[in-house]
């Protein structure tokens, strides 16, 4: 595993920018990884870790980053939660590790930093240099994590018979004896609209 000015490095280039947020999810992510005891999650352990995001902020490309886990691979998973947090999931041993940026950490960036000149530089110092107990709260959590959402798992591809689409991965209900996906079976939980 890089250090951690080197994982800052790949997560500024990824991400385009270096903030708050990225050096968070670095920690965030090195954290999950030291306390479930995968060193390598993108190279030999890349098939124990599914990862799940709880924000769809800059912390969640450097969550990526470091655990190699991404939704092409479905090995990340999002949750629309609105929270800084994470849940790490190791498949070998079934463990896993839910942690949480402590809502106190933006305050302790200000109280230890306030030379510096905006709150985005606080916090930068402070994410960088303090130690974890400061920035997160971790918590053993139980993941049922459904063999369907597996990385690497493989289903029947269905057509849905209003729309015509495929369907993959067993998103489809039945109706009335018609397989039908997710959106014409719920259109008022569509995030789209016809025109």
């Amino acid at each position: 595993m890089e250090s951690l000015d080197e994982l800052l490095l790949n997560a500024e280039a990824a991400h385009g920018h270096l903030c708050a947020g990225q050096i968070l999810g670095v920690r965030m992510a090195l954290l999950g990884l030291d306390r479930l005891g995968i060193a390598d999650p993108r190279g030999a352990d890349r098939k124990r870790l599914v990862t799940f995001v709880e924000i769809d902020r800059c912390a969640t490309d450097a969550i990526a980053l470091v655990t190699g886990c991404r939704l092409g691979k479905r090995a990340l998973k999002f949750r629309d939660w609105g929270k800084m947090a994470a849940t790490f999931v190791d498949l070998q041993s079934g463990h896993a590790l839910r942690v949480v940026a402590r809502e106190d950490s933006r305050e302790l960036a200000r109280s230890l930093y306030p030379h510096l000149e905006s709150p985005n530089r606080q916090q930068m110092q402070a994410y960088r240099e303090q130690p974890d107990a400061a920035l997160f709260r971790e918590q053993r959590v139980r993941v049922a994590v459904d063999a369907a959402d597996l990385p690497g798992y493989k289903a029947e591809r269905v057509v849905c018979d209003l729309c015509g689409e495929g369907v993959n991965f067993g998103r489809f209900v039945l109706l009335e004896q018609r397989r039908v996906c997710l959106s014409c079976a719920r259109p008022e939980q569509r995030y789209w609209e016809p025109e």
